[in-house]
C-alpha cells in the first residue's frame, strides 16, 4: 500500500516497511491511548513496535489508499483503512487512518499516523470497556 502511495519517493530496494524507513526514522501516533507509544525514535524502536503489534491485532487486509499531494515534494498524505481483529478479544478492528509521510533520499524519515483510539481500545480491551468510557455511545463501525 505504501509502495503504491509513495511511488518513486521510495528507494527501489525498499521491499518491506522497515526497508522503507531510514535508520533515524520517527513514527508518531498523536491519538495513542495510554499504554501505547505516542512516538518511536529510530528503525530499531519501530521494528520492536511492529513485532509487538502482531500480538495485539491480527490484520486481515488494508483498503485502497487515497493519496494527497502537498506543496512539499517530500511530504505525502495517505488516507486508508485497515481491517482485522483484536488477538485477545476477537473484537473487530476496522480503522481509518490518515498518515503524513516525509521521505528523504528514498526512505521514510517521519511518519505521523492519525487514527481513532476507541477502535484500538475496542480491539485490545473489548466493547464493554469502550462503551463504559464513551458512556455507551461508542461507534461500533
Amino acid at each position: 500500500m505504501l509502495r503504491k502511495a509513495l511511488g518513486n519517493r521510495l528507494a527501489p530496494d525498499a521491499a518491506t516497511f522497515l526497508d522503507m524507513v531510514a535508520d533515524n526514522g520517527v513514527m508518531e501516533f498523536p491519538y495513542s491511548p495510554p499504554g501505547l507509544p505516542s512516538r518511536l525514535d529510530g528503525k530499531a524502536a519501530i521494528a520492536r513496535h511492529l513485532e509487538g503489534l502482531g500480538d495485539m491485532i491480527a490484520f486481515e487486509r488494508m483498503g485502497e489508499p487515497t493519496i494527497y499531494a502537498t506543496t512539499d515534494p517530500d511530504v505525502t498524505i495517505v488516507e486508508f483503512e485497515g481491517f482485522g481483529r483484536g488477538v485477545s478479544t476477537g473484537e473487530s478492528y476496522d480503522q481509518r487512518y490518515i498518515s503524513v509521510v516525509r521521505t528523504v533520499a528514498g526512505r521514510i524519515v517521519h511518519y505521523r499516523d492519525y487514527w481513532n483510539p476507541l477502535v484500538v481500545l475496542r480491539a485490545l480491551r473489548g466493547s464493554a470497556v469502550v462503551d463504559a468510557l464513551a458512556g455507551g455511545a461508542a461507534d461500533h463501525g
